[in-house]
């Protein structure tokens, strides 16, 4: 059916091509700039169409430029998001059973739907949806609904990347429609999202008519579930504080309970006065308890024993945790600050590299719907990502602490009753279905799935996850609806929009006046006794005291210093970060090397343009995090001391050769290795620094550690995490140099400036012989770390195209600015 509908299309275009000009006015579009990529493509058929890869090698044809991105090159590396159709024609029409609706695609296939009903825009997304992510859907629309019961050890994007296909039980399906009801509590606007989810389904099904009238026609639940796979692996923070709790067990046993305490909360870095922020002013949430931890637990060490909710040999496939995404970035300039006089944005989210992709375009055309940008599969005719007539938004995770896990005290001797309010109570069984045959089951609580046991006092407990979120997800749809008909009309509004949803993300603003920002999710409120860094006590005395009010979230426009740059860091100081993200307020993150770049181009009256911001992105694309904040650090602390080996001096100048080029990751000449001999220097020796600054403190728990905040981040990945933080603060106290937050210990030679340097020389040394004899010199100018298994791919492997190395956003890339006062102009 497919092909014969494609024959039809090749017929009909050269008519359809000539009509297309006659076609209805695009939208009033009040853009200067409007550009975007998405490099998985708009579709997502198998075998793969020609021409697929065409936005891959537009995104990967801009890396290697790095820091000398030219006007032009925007128009070469980005595509058009005008709202004009006719900006990447010819157009062709496509064949589609609704008298209201025209679907015309570009040359990038992307569909410009025109409908003459509000309905008829939303039906046609659900026509796109069910063609372009046919694939995804089949597997999506069962993995999600795993995520959307918190089935314990396994995630939906682990099942979509393992190939496996959840298929869930009757009591799973019953509980996702209760999703319904979370829309019918909000209201007339809930019950429109309602509405619209049926429009859409209705033309999800009309396609499936055709294209495979004997598959099982979609619903509901089908949009629910695929929206709680996105909830879980981009809108949720928190839920790990078991294995950290016993970790800090295990300092506390090694170095008694004060010096145990001060390294705990050295490492996890819950609140940092001195690391970077996307906006002004202070934001208090989740800080640390003043009046004692009386409800929080201390795991035994090594005591956690985390629990699978599926069984058989896929266990220990399924239960290897898939890190949240964490490589979004948006760099945006207020108008004071912009060389334009516009506010101006470059940036956009990272869902990861997957073929078919998780995201797509349309540009929406119907009463009561302009739009244009990302959208996916649970978004019933509404903008994920993207732009109106004269405002754009997109986001990042902020992976807001909305998951705790509680220690369940068992009683009757069994590991299946527990005490909560005084009353020994039996866990109810959870049947969710089954993988590849095998069972997909577990206990709940009245705090939620059991997900691990463990022992306190070497009494045994249970531990179980409660998710704010929980069998709500699908009300992150009334905040992208408002995106999508007309309600955004300025900050205030988009802020109001922002807060309905209950998943935690920083969403970004931009119109021809201001650029803001909103940090959303449905915060709990602790009890002031418990750490949001421990586990809590379950017994039912330190419950969660409502949920953060929506004017204390952290939200801000047009801040001070003209620029609001965010890759995945605190958005403001004092809001406390999650159990799970020791990373998110270090001192020097990744933003440093965004900031630093938009210092350095600068114009002469302290002002940027889009190509500035395109520059700084791309620069840090490629950057590696170490070169830029680590190695001048690592030069001062060595300064004028005598390296252990001509070798371990040669590597320390070949790493301050990089950080002098830029720190680049590049290779340019695409010989499968990195230019630099730097990068190889600092591969091969990271891990040894890192260990030597950690290890008089950490000793026989650096490997641990490691578990829970990684030494680094290693390219292809992102970089997020990394020990190079700790080195930034602990080496700086020992340099006695200024700083906002300094650790409470001194970790580096045991506080000793002589033997610190001695610990790091000596660890050069060691991996500079190493090194010697896996490059086959002893000249560190020699050396090349590998570029080829940095190289992008696009999981599972359907989609061979590869791209370099760069560490930017991937479900879409937005490049954008608005013209003149949008008050004095008629809004359509």
């Amino acid at each position: 059916m497919r092909r014969r509908l494609a024959f039809i299309v090749l017929l009909l275009a050269a008519v359809l091509a000539g009509s297309a000009g006659a076609a209805t006015a695009a939208p009033k579009d009040y853009s200067a700039t409007a550009l975007n990529i998405i490099p998985s493509g708009q579709l997502g058929d198998f075998p793969i169409p020609e021409g697929q890869d065409e936005q891959a090698k537009m995104y990967d044809a801009l890396t290697p430029l790095f820091d000398n991105v030219a006007f032009r090159d925007l128009g070469k590396y980005f595509k058009s998001e005008k709202l004009n159709p006719n900006t990447d024609g010819p157009l062709v029409q496509e064949i589609v059973p609704n008298p209201d609706v025209t679907i015309r695609r570009d040359r990038f296939n992307v569909p410009h739907v025109k409908s003459k009903t509000y309905a008829g825009g939303i039906w046609a997304s659900g026509w796109i949806a069910a063609k372009d992510r046919a694939i995804l859907l089949l597997l999506a629309r069962t993995a999600g609904c795993a995520a959307a019961v918190d089935a314990p050890g396994i995630t939906a994007i682990g099942l979509i990347g393992a190939g496996q296909n959840f298929v869930p039980s009757a009591q799973t399906e019953a509980e996702v429609a209760k999703q319904a009801d979370a829309l019918r509590a909000r209201g007339k606007e809930g019950r429109a999202v309602l509405r619209d989810i049926d429009t859409y389904l209705s033309g999800m099904n009309a396609f499936l008519a055709e294209d495979n009238p004997l598959a099982e026609p979609y619903d509901r639940n089908d949009v629910f579930c695929v929206n709680s796979l996105k909830s879980q692996f981009l809108g949720q923070g928190g839920g790990d504080e078991a294995r950290r709790s016993q970790f800090l067990g295990g300092l506390i046993d090694r170095l008694g309970s004060p010096t145990g305490w001060q390294a705990f909360n050295d490492l996890r870095q819950q609140t940092n006065n001195g690391s970077p922020t996307s906006i002004d002013g202070k934001f208090p949430y989740a800080q640390l308890p003043k009046n004692g931890r009386a409800g929080s637990v201390i795991l035994d060490p090594g005591s956690y024993e985390p629990r699978s909710s599926v069984q058989g040999p896929l266990a220990s496939t399924l239960s290897v945790p898939t890190p949240r995404q964490t490589a979004s970035n948006t760099l945006m300039i207020t108008k004071k600050k912009s060389a334009s006089g516009r506010p101006l944005m470059v940036g956009g989210p990272q869902v990861g590299y997957f073929y078919p992709g998780f995201t797509y375009e349309i540009n929406m055309d119907a009463p009561g719907l302009k739009w244009r940008g990302a959208t996916s599969v649970p978004f019933p005719g509404y903008l994920l990502i993207g732009r109106g007539q004269d405002f754009a938004t997109t986001l990042t995770s902020a992976s807001g602490d909305v998951v705790d896990q509680y220690v369940e005290t068992l009683c009757d001797s069994s590991d299946i009753k527990y005490f909560y309010k005084g009353e020994c109570r039996d866990m109810e069984f959870f049947d969710a279905g089954t993988i590849s045959g095998d069972p997909v089951q577990f206990y709940r609580t009245v705090h939620g799935p059991v997900v691990g046991y463990a022992t306190v006092d070497g009494e045994r407990v249970a531990i179980s996850s409660k998710r704010s979120s929980y069998g709500k997800d699908v009300v992150d749809l009334i905040f992208n609806r408002r995106l999508s008909n007309g309600t955004v009309k300025d900050p205030k509004t988009f802020f109001k929009a922002a807060a309905q949803t209950p998943q935690t993300f920083n969403s970004f603003y931009i119109d021809s006046k201001h650029v803001a920002l909103y940090t959303s999710g449905k915060l709990p409120i602790r009890h002031p006794q418990v750490d949001p860094g421990l586990p809590t006590k379950g017994t039912g005395q330190y419950e969660w005291r409502g949920f953060l009010k929506k004017k204390d979230h952290p939200q801000g426009v047009d801040p001070k210093s003209g620029r609001m740059v965010n890759w995945n860091n605190s958005v403001a100081h004092r809001f406390g970060s999650a159990d799970d993200e020791w990373a998110r307020a270090g001192s020097v993150q990744r933003v440093t090397m965004l900031n630093r770049n938009l210092k350095a181009r600068k114009n002469r009256k302290g002002k940027w343009s889009m190509t500035d911001l395109v520059e700084s992105m791309n620069m840090g694309a490629t950057q590696d995090v170490r070169a830029v904040v680590t190695v001048p650090l690592l030069r001062q602390l060595l300064y004028r001391t005598q390296p252990p080996t001509q070798i371990a001096g040669d590597m320390l100048e070949q790493m301050a050769l990089w950080n002098q080029a830029g720190g680049s990751r590049l290779d340019s000449d695409l010989d499968g290795e990195i230019d630099a001999p730097g990068a190889a220097a600092m591969d091969g020796a990271w891990d040894r620094i890192a260990d030597a600054v950690m290890g008089p403190v950490l000793g026989p728990q650096l490997d641990e550690l490691a578990t829970l905040h990684a030494r680094f981040d290693a390219p292809p990945a992102g970089q997020f995490a990394g020990w190079y933080q700790y080195f930034d603060r602990d080496i700086r106290s020992l340099l006695n140099k200024d700083q906002a937050s300094p650790f409470r210990l001194s970790y580096c030679g045991g506080g000793d400036l002589a033997q610190c340097r001695e610990d790091v020389w000596n660890a050069i040394a060691e991996a500079g012989q190493e090194l010697s004899v896996e490059q086959g010199s002893s000249t560190p100018a020699d050396w090349r770390a590998d570029a080829t298994g940095e190289r992008i791919s696009f999981a599972p492997g359907l989609f061979r195209t590869t791209m370099r190395y760069a560490n930017r956003p991937s479900g879409i890339q937005q490049v954008i600015s608005f013209w003149g006062d949008r008050d004095k102009k008629k809004r359509r």
